[in-house]
């Protein structure tokens, strides 16, 4: 291995595995990684993201989600794992495992026979990078959402997971990363803000303008006074840098630099950009609307990063949400061919 461990802080340079790489955060995350002094190994599942890291300065490593053996064997020749490949839609999942999903019952409960697959996926890729880990004190950073946390107060770190939050289905995995730490993987977990924006974004942000387009306005649930944290790429790929470097074991970190954008304020700056009316939605004209996006789009998820700040030592620099949104043309651009992710990041 090519670095060392002194008092829960890497000292000198480390080879790490990153899946989800060659992705929107994940690239930032390599040149993040590789600005410091780290070599990258990125999991590619195909020539095109191969090709991606290469260009990055990172090797690859041919596997995928729904091949154990190939994340095992990446984690295992690495000093540290940093895991962001996540299932963001049907065409992720093996075709077999596919037609489960769609024919395995009522067509009513396709959503959460999709919800079960992805997690058990998650849950099981997470299990064999880890298990490649154990008993080394080798650090293996996962992300997850704010999004699983309680609506209506803001959020900490050292809060669980809210069963009826729209992003339960991903934070069920948190358990089971804290469950490593137990066993000598200095596992962490980074939960990121619904808006991970900045150039090259094609998330929540892309799809709400896509959608605006579609309707001919850009609409809000209510009084569009429920609130999105946010956080721009750049500042996301430092702090994760900074939790593979230096986090403790079963700690937990928020990837949040605004605590709260009120949803209205996101529909209003869309509705001005494309010379479109901002306008409030029903519960139900919203889900006609937003389809999956619909409970996202009116839940309120403020969230703190204040803990993680003075842990870590990190701080957020980059532009807002709203500054993106109000500057960068590409948003408007980007969002014309969008197919944006399940949240979850």
């Amino acid at each position: 291995m090519a670095g060392t461990v002194a008092q829960g802080y890497w000292e000198i340079e480390m080879r790490v595995f990153v899946t989800g790489a060659s992705g929107f955060i994940g690239q930032a995350v390599v040149r993040e990684l590789i600005g410091a002094g780290h070599q990258v190994i990125g999991l590619a599942r195909s020539d095109s993201a191969a090709r991606t890291l290469a260009k990055l300065g990172a090797k690859t490593h041919a596997g995928s989600l729904h091949e154990p053996d190939t994340l095992r064997a990446g984690a295992a020749g690495a000093d540290g794992v940093i895991h962001l490949a996540f299932i963001h839609g049907p065409g992720d999942i093996p075709l077999g495992r596919r037609l489960g999903v769609i024919l395995g019952g009522s067509p009513l409960g396709i959503v959460g026979r999709f919800g079960t697959a992805i997690t058990t996926a998650d849950r099981c890729a997470i299990d064999a990078m880890a298990g490649a880990l154990k008993g080394s004190g080798r650090p293996l950073v996962t992300v997850f959402g704010t999004m699983g946390m309680a609506a209506g107060r803001t959020a900490t770190e050292d809060d669980e997971p809210d069963p009826r939050s729209p992003g339960w289905m991903r934070s069920q995995t948190e358990a089971a990363v804290k469950a490593w730490a137990e066993r000598g993987v200095r596992a962490t977990v980074v939960r990121l803000a619904p808006s991970v924006h900045g150039d090259g974004d094609h998330g929540l942000i892309p799809r709400l303008i896509a959608t605006a387009r579609k309707h001919r306005s850009a609409g809000y649930v209510g009084d569009g006074a429920n609130r999105w944290s946010a956080i721009h790429r750049l500042d996301a790929a430092l702090l994760l840098r900074l939790a593979l470097e230096q986090g403790q074991a079963g700690a937990c970190y928020h990837g949040v630099a605004e605590e709260g954008v009120a949803f209205r304020e996101i529909a209003e700056v869309i509705g001005r950009r494309l010379n479109l009316p901002a306008v409030s939605m029903t519960p139900k004209e919203a889900a006609r609307r937003f389809s999956w996006l619909a409970p996202f789009a009116a839940y309120d998820n403020p969230a703190s990063s204040r803990l993680t700040q003075q842990r870590l030592g990190w701080r957020p620099t980059h532009p807002g949400l709203l500054a993106d949104l109000d500057g960068a043309p590409p948003y408007f651009e980007i969002s014309r061919t969008s197919s944006a992710p399940v949240p979850g990041q």
